[in-house]
């Protein structure tokens, strides 16, 4: 890989659903580059393909057409066992709804993909700690998502993808559960670890005040980019 290779370079990406009479173009010929160490708020009406295109870069769907290259690995010639794995050891993923197991502690939550990765008893442990102090919920290991505010799933959320170390979070909406001032605090997180740790951040959001964290904003129109426009510089608007 060269040096000057950036995290995700997509060329002429298209998904198409259905077959027929019946088939939808949800995304109908998308070239995007994404750096490492960017900030990327992705907006658009509903059904402008940012979901599609969120999974694709998630490595949860392919491309019907065109190239998605990782750090220039070509993804769409990866086997579902193979995307699994890039997933597991690359990207980290943040939703709305926080997706917490129930009855279980934030500790354990955040230790999951670990469990996955095969990571023994002591090493998951440590990694979880370190983790949650990383969001500021030192103390709260043990503290299970009905002890805990909205925000503070969120950061457990957060946590959660962090723990592996990955190089790009993909977060979907991930304030649209929480009221303004937990929103503000989640992006403020965001921005930080984003500028302080050089994680790379691909953020799907409807509210422009969240997108105004972003040093970069792609909008999706009809599955396409109908623009990208870079800010001077992201973090609190």
């Amino acid at each position: 890989m060269s040096p000057a290779e950036p995290l995700i370079a997509l060329s002429g990406v298209t998904r198409v659903f259905g077959s027929g009479a019946a088939a939808f173009q949800a995304l109908r010929g998308i070239d995007l580059t994404i750096e490492e160490g960017d900030f990327v708020a992705i907006m658009g009406p509903s059904g402008s393909g940012k979901s599609s295109l969120m999974n694709i870069l998630g490595c949860l769907d392919t491309p019907s057409g065109g190239s998605y290259r990782f750090r220039g690995l070509a993804v769409e010639g990866l086997s579902r066992d193979q995307r699994a794995l890039l997933r597991r050891h690359a990207l980290g993923f943040i939703f709305q709804g926080f997706n917490l197991l129930a009855r279980t502690s934030a500790q354990e939550n955040v230790e999951l993909p670990l469990l996955y990765r095969g990571e023994p008893a002591a090493a998951r442990h440590a990694m979880a700690r370190a983790a949650l102090a990383s969001v500021g919920l030192t103390g709260w290991e043990h503290h299970g998502p009905a002890e805990l505010s909205g925000g503070q799933q969120q950061r457990v959320a957060i946590a959660r993808a962090l723990v592996t170390g990955p190089s790009l979070l993909l977060a979907d909406e991930p304030t649209g559960n929480l009221d303004t001032a937990r929103s503000r605090e989640i992006m403020d997180l965001l921005a930080a670890l984003n500028r302080d740790q050089g994680i790379t951040v691909l953020m799907v959001t409807h509210e422009a005040d969240m997108a105004a964290y972003a040093r970069r904003t792609v909008r999706l129109v009809d599955g396409l980019i109908a623009s990208d426009e870079r800010r001077a510089s992201g973090g609190q608007p």
